[in-house]
């Protein structure tokens, strides 16, 4: 099994801050199950002035406790310390101490001062020192709202953040050696690029046996893991499961998401704002258009796993237990392509500034009103325009005839007046001789494949 993969840059922001000679406060945050304390553990392995503190849910009491004791092993002389958050750290300051405080959200949730007392112990006495703190939560929200947003007490302290990202489809294949390049793709689009989550694979079983074994069985580590965590952010749960399905069943505009939740499209924004600080829900827009400006906004699930969950499991549960190993097969297998086809899409977008040798200025999707491009990046060479294939037959002449009135009809105030587009098609099963007669004998016709597209990630 694979335990640790990538995080190097994030390896490397930490190891700065230990080896600083000045006093830094280092924020981790990010979705649960990506790995960050790991990637902690990792950061200070080697290091005897390091102190991982993982909190648990507990009384103050107890979780100062706990605190001491995992302490004492490094710096014993904490033993005798007055049992105060402020003297303790004051203390570790004064040894120069790496000092990580793992799962923070959880002291908060029992002292709702500590922000306010970790800032005037800071401000007090350990910026003076050569001291790391490193506060670690998986509830953004409260992160965000008690140590980085401009009212928090903290605000303003930090030296350096990190929000978790998951992995890239590239990182993540690592714990899927064995996959082709068609089974990797199937696979980043199921289990995504969260640590926890790929871990639960054996690249030596087929990814129909994974799938059964762990999302699809009701004995499985991820069956319920969705409604898990959901549960544990939300108080009202229900109507964000509907939007969810909705989504997950290619429903994108709000009126789309509303209808098949049903509800009414005016309530809709409060719980699509709550899903997308959580990090689950992200609105995109057409790449020609500002963030801050644009109307044309998309939403779709950001977390391929929940995606999956959302289309074939939940509301399915009982047809799952009637056709136990059968289900994949019947349930799953015929819609594949259909899931995979939007996350292929993206895993393309990635790829693009590495398949081409020029500078993006932005990579995306585009559509206005009927018409719509898989993949548009930008650049001062001009606009490259591409459709994204993950179907069973190979790619004709009909798709490049189609994308070239398509891309005309894109309006770019950045694009050089006399740049030639540049056209790219993507494709999971190949291509018919008249189109790759047509790309060998234009320069403008860029043709790609699976094996392509991952070994740029």
């Amino acid at each position: 099994m694979v335990e640790f993969v990538d995080r190097d840059d994030e390896l490397d922001r930490l190891t700065a801050c230990y080896d600083s000679d000045d006093a830094e406060f280092f924020v981790l945050y990010g979705r649960r199950r990506l790995g960050k304390s790991e990637l902690v553990r990792q950061s200070v392995a080697d290091r005897d002035e390091a102190v991982h503190y993982q909190a648990v849910e507990s009384t103050a009491q107890n979780q100062l406790e706990q605190f001491v004791d995992t302490t004492t092993a490094q710096f014993p002389s904490v033993e005798n310390i007055r049992r105060d958050w402020e003297a303790l750290l004051e203390a570790l300051g004064n040894e120069d101490a790496i000092v990580v405080i793992d799962e923070f959200p959880f002291l908060i949730e029992e002292d709702d001062s500590l922000p306010s007392r970790i800032q005037r112990v800071w401000d007090q006495a350990l910026q003076e020192t050569g001291m790391t703190l490193v506060l670690v939560g998986s509830s953004i929200s409260v992160m965000e709202e008690k140590v980085l947003s401009g009212s928090a007490p903290l605000y303003g302290r930090r030296t350096a953040t990190i929000d978790l990202q998951p992995l890239a489809a590239g990182d993540a294949r690592q714990f899927y050696p064995e996959y082709d390049a068609e089974t990797a793709i199937k696979t980043w689009a199921i289990y995504g690029g969260t640590p926890h989550y790929l871990q639960t694979i054996d690249s030596e079983r087929s990814l129909a046996e994974n799938v059964e074994a762990s999302i699809l069985s009701e004995r499985g580590l991820l069956y319920s893991e969705p409604e898990f965590l959901l549960r544990m952010e939300l108080q009202q749960p229900n109507t964000y499961f509907s939007i969810l399905r909705a989504l997950a069943h290619g429903r994108r505009t709000p009126n789309e998401i509303a209808g098949m939740a049903g509800m009414e499209s005016q309530s809709l924004s409060t719980y699509l704002q709550k899903l997308r600080r959580l990090r689950l829900v992200e609105r995109h827009i057409p790449v020609t258009e500002l963030p801050t400006s644009s109307k044309r906004g998309r939403y779709r699930i950001a977390a391929p796993l929940f995606r999956f969950w959302f289309r074939f499991v939940y509301g399915n549960q009982d047809q799952l237990r009637l056709l136990g190993e059968d289900a994949y097969d019947e349930i799953v297998a015929p819609e594949i392509a259909d899931h995979v086809s939007p996350l292929f899409e993206r895993v393309c977008q990635q790829a693009l500034p590495r398949l081409l040798d020029r500078q993006f200025t932005d990579v995306g999707q585009w559509w206005f009103k009927e018409e719509e491009l898989d993949v548009l990046g930008l650049s001062r060479e001009g606009l490259v325009a591409g459709e994204c294939k993950f179907t069973s037959q190979p790619v004709s002449e009909g798709i490049l005839s189609d994308l070239e009135p398509t891309t005309d009809e894109v309006r770019w105030a950045g694009e050089p007046a006399d740049a030639d587009p540049l056209y790219v098609l993507f494709s999971r099963s190949g291509y018919t001789d008249d189109i790759e007669r047509t790309a060998a004998a234009r320069s403008d016709v860029r043709l790609f494949d699976l094996d392509d597209v991952l070994s740029k990630l």
